[in-house]
């Protein structure tokens, strides 16, 4: 899985596949690679590790190729390795591979009984073993292709290169997206938007099971059936100056600092602020709803539980949130008068689509909270609901949470609305609470200096916890997500209530005890919780507000004062500092903060 990109171009394309796969590198990688035609024959370059080394090889023997495709590998099937990194070659056919292909042992025999032998231990080997099986038996390369496509099981974005063929790239897309883009004399495929940006702003977008075959001058597109189609083409903003760090060290850094103006820009999308209230596009008309289901995976997921909490307790309306990668599994009761949410950053998380589709087949509508327009989750539900707040660089997600939760509570505000249980003055409070969201983000921010400080001790720790109640436990468990993924510590996120069913046997003195508690409802007990902690030797670190400081019980390592706000938006608010805690233990502790290890940032695998 990863990124692809294929160029059929008009001078030399190793420079262009390189820009290209630099700019993929947020999707997460652990091998990098490129291939091209030369004189008739397919020439590849290789190398585990970051782009660095790979450019390296191209350093020491250039790929002189005007036709080629290039790859960033997340492994699946096989370990980070050179010989398993991607493009790779059986016979006369290259090619690159997102996704998995679930039958490829039992075809990897059959080609092995026909007398072939494998050099890496990948899935995507097979692929391209069975397309040179169809051109030896006399098909013609897009006829190939498309016998091989019929014999996989699986998921699967490719792109493919023909020996003895100067201007041609193939691709094909079965539960990973593929883009087509449209130059002048030049043709490109990619994985997403982003990879063709710098050369192109027309682009096409391959449906599901479609397959495509590009020249100089133009792309051959066919449906999953063989038939010849056209898809739309369209003029999509994929600037570069969008993906560029700025002043900041890393792209979470500066995501994390993006957040006041992308939740203003997500908020704007959701409200009327003239009128003061909540504007929802769609059309959902929740006062007919009998329940919400939220699926979702990862910090999407902790997002899905937040708007749990927002909508139930406005609206009363039953919400149940799962992790998409178990929904469909376990044959959930689905019925229609439920409206099923997907949210996913990419919109193309495989679990969650997946998950969407089943509640589709049951009759659900759904809607999908997603921050790319254009992806396949966007184009296959009822109802879309941007998050707008721009490409997310940063395999650890922070401007996508809060823009999701901006996007969950206008959602909040507008069922409860619709269904009789806030009046039209409640819904301009709430509606003005919302606006003033991204000032207070700005402020949570400028904690920064004293979060640094507590991360040089939390950097020393080897288990962390974190504790909420309320809309606080879920954050808790997003402090505890961003610190596993980043610094490769040992962190999780509970309830506090729950301390003393267990986890509490974990405190000593060596274990930091973050504590979110804003003065809130469930300030008292979360004092409470913070006072048995200290009894036991915990050092506490106390997230909380000005009123909350003034109440909270004495003896805190750290008390971290966020701005004071009203509850609808405590979560908005208080995101930044356990964001901020994660990036700068990473930092302390010399991780790679943009692209953690085994992590990806477009997971288009199950």
């Amino acid at each position: 899985m990863c990124g692809i990109i294929g160029i059929v171009g008009r001078s030399s394309v190793q420079e262009r596949l390189i820009d290209s796969l630099k700019r993929l590198e947020y999707r997460g990688y652990d091998s990098a690679g490129v291939a091209g035609v030369v004189d008739g024959h397919v020439q590849r370059r290789r190398a585990a590790g970051k782009i660095k080394a790979l450019e390296d090889v191209l350093a020491a023997d250039p790929l002189n190729a005007t036709v080629g495709i290039g790859h960033t590998r997340w492994a699946t099937h096989g370990g980070p390795s050179t010989k398993n990194a991607h493009p790779h070659t059986q016979g006369r056919v290259t090619l690159v591979h997102n996704g998995i292909i679930e039958n490829y042992a039992e075809l990897r025999e059959m080609l092995k009984a026909d007398g072939r032998t494998f050099e890496s231990e990948t899935d995507t080997e097979v692929i391209a073993g069975l397309i040179d099986s169809e051109l030896a038996s006399g098909k013609d390369p897009v006829a190939a292709l498309k016998a091989a496509l019929d014999q996989l099981s699986g998921a699967y974005a490719i792109g493919v290169l023909i020996d003895g063929e100067d201007e041609l790239v193939m691709g094909a897309r079965k539960g990973s997206p593929l883009v087509v883009g449209y130059g002048e004399g030049e043709m490109f495929i990619g994985s997403d938007a982003l990879a063709v940006g710098p050369f192109t702003n027309r682009i096409a977008y391959l449906e599901e099971g479609d397959y495509v075959a590009i020249d100089h001058d133009k792309a051959r597109i066919f449906d999953a059936n063989g038939k010849p189609v056209k898809r739309e083409m369209r003029t999509v903003a994929a600037s570069a100056a969008l993906v560029e760090k700025g002043n900041y060290r890393h792209f979470m850094e500066k995501e994390i600092h993006d957040q006041p103006e992308g939740c203003q820009r997500t908020i704007a999308a959701y409200v009327d602020t003239l009128a003061e209230r909540a504007a929802i596009p769609g059309g959902v008309d929740f006062a007919a709803l009998e329940r919400i289901q939220i699926v979702a995976c990862g910090t999407s997921y902790i997002a899905g539980l937040l708007g749990k909490y927002l909508i139930e307790q406005l609206a009363d309306l039953p919400v149940d949130v799962e992790i998409a990668s178990e929904f469909r599994y376990r044959d959930p009761a689905l019925k229609p008068g439920t409206l099923a949410i997907g949210m996913s950053q990419s919109g193309e998380t495989a679990d969650t689509l997946a998950a969407l589709r089943l509640c589709e087949a049951k009759g659900m509508t759904t809607a999908a909270v997603v921050n790319a327009q254009e992806s396949t989750m966007a184009r296959e539900v009822d109802v879309v609901w941007p998050i707008h707040c721009g490409p997310e660089i940063g395999v650890a997600s922070t401007k996508a949470f809060t823009a999701q939760i901006s996007v969950l509570t206008a959602l909040a505000v507008a069922a409860a609305r619709a269904r009789g249980q806030i009046d039209a003055a409640e819904e301009q409070r709430l509606v003005r609470v919302l606006l003033g969201a991204p000032r207070l983000i700005a402020e949570s921010i400028n904690l920064e200096d004293a979060v640094k400080a507590v991360a040089v001790e939390i950097a020393k720790a080897r288990d962390v916890l974190f504790l909420g109640r309320g809309p606080m436990y879920p954050l808790a468990l997003e402090g505890a997500l961003k610190l596993k993924e980043i610094s490769y510590i040992h962190a999780e996120g509970y309830a506090a209530g729950e301390l003393k069913h267990g986890p509490i046997a974990l405190v000593d003195e060596k274990t930091p005890i973050v504590i979110l508690a804003p003065f809130d409802s469930y300030f008292e007990k979360s004092a409470s919780n913070m006072s048995e902690v200290m009894a036991r030797g915990g050092q506490v670190v106390f997230i909380t507000d000005p009123e909350g400081q003034q109440h909270a019980p004495a003896g805190a390592r750290v008390v971290v004062t966020a701005p004071q706000s009203d509850p609808l938006i405590a979560p908005l608010v208080m995101a930044a500092p356990i964001q901020l805690l994660a990036y700068y233990v990473a930092v302390q502790k010399g991780a790679d903060v943009d692209q953690p290890r085994n992590l990806a940032k477009s997971v288009t695998v199950e």
